[in-house]
């Protein structure tokens, strides 16, 4: 048996705790707090004990998807309107390919961006930066704000 304590931030909030996932012989098997960092010193709310609980539940999407189908607005052919899987760079090209053309045809208010608490502020920081920078639009909200 191979155990290991592998540090990582939670990622239920923007707050960035600290938290060790337990892994044994490759699989998560618990959660412990970092009592060293400097956000979380050792403790954890509930959903930060609990922040690995999604990683092998059925549902869990694992591989990107694409609609494909003559009633999707991405994409003819295939299916009638199911998901494909798709590798990252056919997915990560679909929706720039998409983006480009929305804010070619539409201008680039026409788009906006929804930000996450599940992410770190780092993250939506980019977000806000691709957002402003990239597509040309101060449309950018974030559920927290609510």
């Amino acid at each position: 048996m191979q155990y290991q304590n592998i540090l990582t931030t939670c990622i239920y909030c923007g707050a960035g705790c600290g938290l060790y996932l337990q892994v044994l012989d490759g699989e998560i098997v618990g959660v412990l707090p970092a009592k060293e960092h400097p956000v979380s010193q050792g403790k954890l709310c509930i959903k930060g004990w609990n922040a690995a609980s999604f990683v092998y539940h059925p549902d869990r999407l694992k591989t990107p998807l694409i609609r494909r189908g003559a009633t999707s607005p991405l994409l003819a052919g295939g299916t009638e309107g199911g998901f494909e899987e798709a590798t990252w760079d056919d997915a990560l090209s679909l929706v720039a390919e998409r983006l480009g053309t929305i804010k070619t045809e539409s201008g680039p208010n026409s788009i906006g961006f929804l930000a996450s608490a599940k992410c770190t502020n780092e993250e939506n920081y980019l977000l806000q930066k691709f957002a402003r920078a990239a597509i040309g639009t101060n449309n950018v909200d974030h559920c927290a704000r609510l």
